[in-house]
């Protein structure tokens, strides 16, 4: 594990009595980075996320925090905060108190807890809320309640379990915002638990894609974006038309069926993103399952001898109906090669 890493969990198995959920986990998360665990429900994401904020005590391995070996301290003496998928806010006290809460508990003097709950309502926006009930608050607001509780607590990381899944679209966008200001105005490291790609492709530093336990691929957003190392991260953050390669062919189906171009050697397979299928040319032909109008573009699925083409083109292409005849293209040169397939 590197020695630039502020939090590190080295060779980290996790399990429910016999039941391994992850293993052997290796990952470094440098200081104030904002780091997103994506994966599917069932991937070891929250369980990883619980043992780092020692609510679940590892099989083996280490977790180190500040250079600290942390893997058996209790969960409230770890320096670790926590935001609930559900905010967990008392309805029967007011923003302030609910922020306060865990302050008094430590016994915090007077004047440093008020100091610290109006900088951390200050930080979140809700300065003018202080008095106010949870159930007076839109969603957005009790979930900047609950990051401003974790917060005044001055952990050393933040963990946020699935932080946007109860808002609407439109408060996910402005949430996002707030997080990311947050962040990086405090200097905070954080790391958030989500299935939403889209979530952590906008808000984060580096993604760990999680499957079955174990870690699929780490990277930027722009890198699992436009460079997924297999066939599951693909399929994961949009490229649907995803096809393993054999003796330099597309593996369909109904069998081998040649490129319209050449595949770079030594990769398992190739990934094309809706919008990157070219209609009304090319040497495969499909026929029009489906259609949808996005606004600025439209969607189509084909059926064709490869499989299923789901394919996306500006909303002022010719539409066509269901039941018609297309060419279309796979472009090598605008296709994701991917290392893995399996």
């Amino acid at each position: 594990m590197s020695d630039t890493s502020f939090l590190s969990l080295e060779q980290l198995t996790l399990a429910y009595d016999d039941n391994i959920a992850v293993r052997n986990l290796d990952l470094g998360i440098k200081r104030g980075e904002l780091v997103a665990l994506l994966g599917p429900s069932g991937c070891g994401k929250t369980t990883t996320m619980r043992s780092i904020a020692g609510l679940l005590t590892p099989k083996s391995g280490v977790i180190r925090l500040d250079g600290a070996d942390i893997t058996r301290v209790p969960a409230n003496k770890r320096a670790v905060g926590l935001v609930f998928q559900s905010y967990a806010l008392f309805p029967h006290l007011s923003v302030f108190e609910n922020v306060a809460f865990g302050l008094r508990l430590k016994k915090v003097a007077k004047h440093e807890l008020e100091k610290r709950v109006e900088n951390g309502l200050k930080s979140v926006g809700l300065s003018k809320f202080a008095a106010r009930k949870p159930a007076e608050l839109s969603g957005g607001q009790q979930q900047r309640v609950a990051l401003a509780r974790s917060m005044v607590m001055e952990p050393k990381v933040l963990l946020l379990d699935e932080p946007l899944s109860n808002l609407d679209a439109r408060l996910r966008l402005e949430m996002r915002t707030e997080l990311q200001r947050v962040q990086k105005e405090s200097g905070i490291t954080m790391i958030f638990v989500t299935h939403d790609q889209v979530e952590a492709l906008a808000l984060a530093d580096r993604i760990v894609v999680m499957r079955d336990g174990l870690i699929e691929q780490i990277g930027t957003p722009e890198d699992i974006y436009n460079k997924p190392a297999s066939a599951f991260v693909a399929d994961f953050v949009g490229f649907e038309n995803v096809f393993a390669l054999e003796a330099g062919q597309l593996k369909t189906p109904h069998g081998l069926i040649n490129l319209s171009g050449s595949a770079p050697a030594g990769i398992a397979g190739l990934a094309w993103r809706p919008n990157t299928v070219k209609l009304d040319q090319g040497p495969y032909q499909g026929t029009v399952l489906g259609t949808s109008f996005a606004g600025r573009t439209r969607e189509y699925l084909l059926d064709t001898p490869l499989g299923p083409i789901k394919a996306e083109v500006d909303a002022g292409f010719p539409g066509h109906e269901l039941g018609t005849s297309l060419n279309f293209n796979l472009p090598v040169e605008d296709a994701a090669p991917l290392a893995r397939f399996a």
